[in-house]
């Protein structure tokens, strides 16, 4: 069962609507403000682990603070977290997973093999 998750996320291209009240970091992302946006996604995943679009946020957060194996694992955990709708700031909808696939891939081939 899908389900369309309106105050969605950021990712492959950091998009994700602004709303009133941002419970996904979207804010500081866009504005630049890593460390406030980790610190509202670390205290969201607290009370709300498996949502996949506090997954995929605090994914591009560590992305763009140079933390690829953190950004990778929480993509990966992302894809196979329950699947549901995000609503994109262009009114569009995208699969939860297709959004983490596509930061992963944004992370290239500096995803490194573990053992």
């Amino acid at each position: 069962m899908r389900k369309l998750i309106i105050f969605a996320l950021s990712a492959a291209a950091l998009s994700t609507p602004a709303m009133a009240s941002d419970r996904t970091g979207y804010q500081a992302i866009v504005a630049g403000d890593y460390r406030a946006a980790e610190e509202k996604l670390v205290a969201e995943r607290r009370i709300f682990p498996s949502r996949p679009e506090l997954m995929i946020n605090l994914a591009t957060v560590y992305a763009r603070t140079g933390r690829v194996t953190e950004a990778a694992s929480l993509y990966r955990a992302a894809l196979v977290a329950e699947d549901v709708e995000l609503a994109m700031p262009n009114d569009m909808v995208a699969s939860s997973r297709t959004v983490a696939q596509r930061g992963l891939d944004r992370l290239g081939g500096t995803a490194l093999a573990t053992r």
